[in-house]
């Protein structure tokens, strides 16, 4: 059984102190595959080093995250993506996005980088990994003015409701399913089995959003086991067929 983590931030701080080892019971759990999203130039070193450690393993994005987008830097930090993914192959764009959680007021900037980002993708034939925070409308907006078969990826760590899971996957999105799955009050498990599999990738987002038993500790890619044996519970199928298919998604998705 092969297990893909299609979005976790392993050169986090949250992993100094046991990164090699964390990754090991990883790979031990049967997580063989680690799709690793950029969030500013500060983290790209640390993407590359992990790379070169484990080069069967992990699978690198370029992309500026929206909670990075601040007016005196961005278009610095939209240089230094462009200049990477002119540079050298990644599997997609990301992480990208709108996130109006934290700062209400850089919208309009967080939304031209998320215009400029799709851009790239679309003309490099990558896929786009979407980061949304109270921002369902503004993304949906966006996605709509590019519409076309070449814009494609994944809508990642989704919480909306049905409503706008149809509407994701209207625009070619998987759904990143994570750990909010296994939450009492995370409200997708009501529904996300009335979703095709065919739509549905897995991912654990760590060091954040821990799924159940571990909520509230440090998350590791180690977890998506249970991420994916609740999904198995709320399809009603084996755990080696959510692996399975929720793996091929995310090759179909990225490439490889």
């Amino acid at each position: 059984m092969i297990l893909t983590d299609t979005h976790t931030h392993l050169y986090s701080e949250a992993f100094d102190e046991d990164r090699d080892q964390m990754i090991q019971r990883s790979l031990k759990n049967d997580v063989k595959r680690f799709f690793i999203p950029a969030i500013d130039s500060k983290t790209t070193q640390a993407m590359y080093d992990l790379e070169q450690t484990y080069p069967e393993n992990m699978f690198l994005m370029m992309g500026l995250h929206p909670t990075s987008v601040k007016a005196e830097t961005y278009k610095d930090e939209l240089a230094h993506v462009k200049s990477e993914l002119d540079r050298r192959s990644f599997y997609a764009v990301g992480e990208i996005g709108i996130d109006l959680y934290w700062d209400k007021s850089t919208l309009g900037i967080q939304q031209e980088a998320f215009h400029q980002q799709i851009e790239w993708a679309k003309a490099m034939e990558l896929p786009i990994v979407i980061h949304c925070r109270e921002a369902f409308d503004e993304i949906f907006e966006v996605l709509e003015q590019h519409k076309s078969d070449n814009l494609y990826g994944i809508f990642h760590c989704f919480t909306g409701n049905k409503t706008q899971a149809e509407q994701a996957i209207s625009y070619n999105m998987k759904l990143g399913i994570g750990g909010i799955v296994t939450f009492k009050n995370g409200k997708i498990d009501q529904f996300i089995n009335e979703i095709d599999l065919k739509h549905i990738v897995l991912e654990t987002d760590s060091p954040y959003l821990t799924p159940k038993p571990y909520r509230g500790k440090r998350n590791e890619s180690s977890y998506l086991s249970y991420i994916a044996a609740k999904l198995a519970d709320l399809y009603g199928k084996p755990v080696e067929e959510i692996a399975r298919i929720t793996s091929e998604n995310s090759k179909l998705v990225f490439g490889v």
